[in-house]
C-alpha cells in the first residue's frame, strides 16, 4: 500500500460550495439506468444526496476545502467505475474507535448496503445535514454515523486530538481516534445489542482487531494503512 499517504493536521476546514458535477451531468442517462438496476437488487438503497469534495489543501496545521452536492446515484456509479478522476474526491469522516484495552473495532457492512460484507470504521458520505453556517462539518458527521451504525455517543467516548488524513487515490479519510473506557469484548457486545433493536441494521457484525493478525481482504484499504501504522508504533 505503498500508494497510501497519511498526513495528521488538528483542524478541518470545508465550505459548502455548490457547482455543476460534470459526470453527473453528461452521463445521467447511464446513471439512472444502473441505480434502478441496483435497487432491483437491493431494495434498500436510496437515491438521496450527498456531499463530495471538488478542491482541497493542507495549509499548515488545517486542511481546507469545498463541497458540492449530488445524488447517490451518481456517487455509487463513479466508485463501479474504479473512481475515475472526476474533478471530486470522496471524503469523509471516520470514527476509529479503540477499547480500553488497545483494540480497534470494526462495523461489517449488511448484505443490503451498497458495500455489503466490507469491514471498516463507522462512517459515512456527507450530506446536506452536516452543512451548517455554509460550513461542511466532518465531526457532526461522524458523530452522527457512529451513533446509528453503533448506538454510541461520541460524548461518551475520549477524543484523540486532530485528525489522522488517509489519502488512497481519490479517497480522503478524515480519521477521529474515539477512546472507551470499555475493553473489546464488552464494547463489542453493547454494539452488538444495538444492531439487535434495529429492524434493520446497516451493519451486520462488529469486528475486533488487535494487530496485524487480524487484517483480512475484507478490510478496507484506509483502514489497513491507519492500523497498520497505529500497531507498528505500539
Amino acid at each position: 500500500m505503498s500508494d497510501v499517504k497519511i498526513a495528521q493536521v488538528s483542524h478541518l476546514d470545508f465550505s459548502f460550495e455548490p457547482k455543476p458535477w460534470p459526470f453527473a451531468d453528461e452521463r445521467r442517462v447511464e446513471i439512472d439506468a444502473a441505480f434502478a438496476k441496483m435497487q432491483r437488487d437491493k431494495p434498500a438503497l436510496w437515491n438521496g444526496r450527498v456531499l463530495l469534495l471538488h478542491r482541497y489543501a493542507i495549509d499548515g496545521d488545517f486542511m481546507r476545502g469545498a463541497f458540492l452536492e449530488t445524488d447517490y446515484a451518481s456517487f455509487t456509479a463513479w466508485q463501479k467505475l474504479g473512481r475515475p478522476a472526476a474533478g471530486i474526491h470522496d471524503c469523509f469522516g471516520a470514527a476509529a474507535i479503540q477499547s480500553a484495552d488497545g483494540a480497534f473495532l470494526l462495523g461489517v457492512m449488511g448484505a443490503h448496503t451498497f458495500n455489503a460484507g466490507q469491514s471498516y470504521f463507522p462512517c459515512g458520505t456527507p450530506d446536506p445535514d452536516d452543512i451548517s453556517g455554509g460550513k461542511v462539518d466532518l465531526e457532526f458527521s461522524l458523530r452522527r454515523e457512529l451513533q446509528e451504525e453503533t448506538g454510541l455517543d461520541a460524548g461518551e467516548l475520549d477524543a484523540e486530538p486532530g485528525w489522522i488524513l488517509v489519502f488512497d487515490g481519490t479517497l480522503i479519510a478524515a480519521i477521529k481516534v474515539l477512546r472507551s473506557k470499555l475493553t473489546a469484548e464488552p464494547l463489542r457486545a453493547r454494539m452488538l445489542e444495538h444492531l439487535a433493536r434495529e429492524e434493520q441494521p446497516e451493519l451486520a457484525d462488529i469486528r475486533i482487531v488487535r494487530g496485524a493478525a487480524d487484517f483480512d481482504p475484507k478490510m478496507r484499504r484506509f483502514v489497513r494503512a491507519f492500523l497498520a501504522q497505529r500497531f507498528a508504533t505500539v
